[in-house]
C-alpha cells in the first residue's frame, strides 16, 4: 500500500482510508474482521466524526477492537467535529466538547487528525490562522 505524507506532520498515511460512517450498523465480529482486513491491507488511516451513527460509529470501532495501545499505535485516527442537531456549530465550546466525545467513544487520548466536518464560508482564507506544525490533537 502506498502512504502518502501530512502536511505539516510526521504522519504516513495509507494511500486510502477506511470510512467508518456506518460501521455502526455492524456486529462487532463484522468490524473486527473489516479492522483487521484493512490492516492487514496497508490501510492505517481510520476516518470517523462525532456524528456518524449518532457517535456510535467511534464507540463500536473502539469496543469493537477492545482498543489497546499497540493496535492504537498502528492507526492514524481523524474524527471531524463541527455539525450539530442538522446545523453547523464551530464554536470554540462545541469543538472542544466534541473532542473530548471523540476520545472517549474512540477509547484514546489522541487524535491524529481533527477535522471541520464543513467549511466555514464566513471564514476570510487569508486571515486564517496558520495550521500547527503538529496534527495530533490530545485530551485537555
Amino acid at each position: 500500500m502506498k502512504s502518502v505524507k501530512i502536511a505539516n506532520c510526521d504522519l504516513d498515511a495509507s494511500e486510502i482510508s477506511l470510512g467508518c460512517m456506518r460501521i455502526s450498523q455492524m456486529t462487532n465480529p463484522d468490524i473486527v474482521t473489516l479492522i483487521h482486513t484493512a490492516l492487514d491491507a496497508g490501510i492505517n488511516f481510520f476516518d470517523h466524526a462525532d456524528i456518524y451513527g449518532g457517535g456510535q460509529s467511534e464507540a463500536k470501532f473502539a469496543e469493537a477492537l477492545g482498543m489497546t495501545p499497540q493496535l492504537r499505535d498502528r492507526m492514524i485516527l481523524q474524527s471531524k467535529a463541527g455539525i450539530r442537531k442538522g446545523m453547523f456549530d464551530f464554536s470554540k465550546e462545541h469543538i472542544l466538547a466534541a473532542v473530548d466525545g471523540s476520545l472517549k467513544r474512540l477509547q484514546t487520548d489522541y487524535l491524529d487528525v481533527l477535522l471541520l466536518h464543513r467549511p466555514d464560508a464566513l471564514v476570510e482564507r487569508e486571515k486564517s490562522p496558520k495550521p500547527s506544525p503538529s496534527c495530533r490533537t490530545a485530551a485537555r
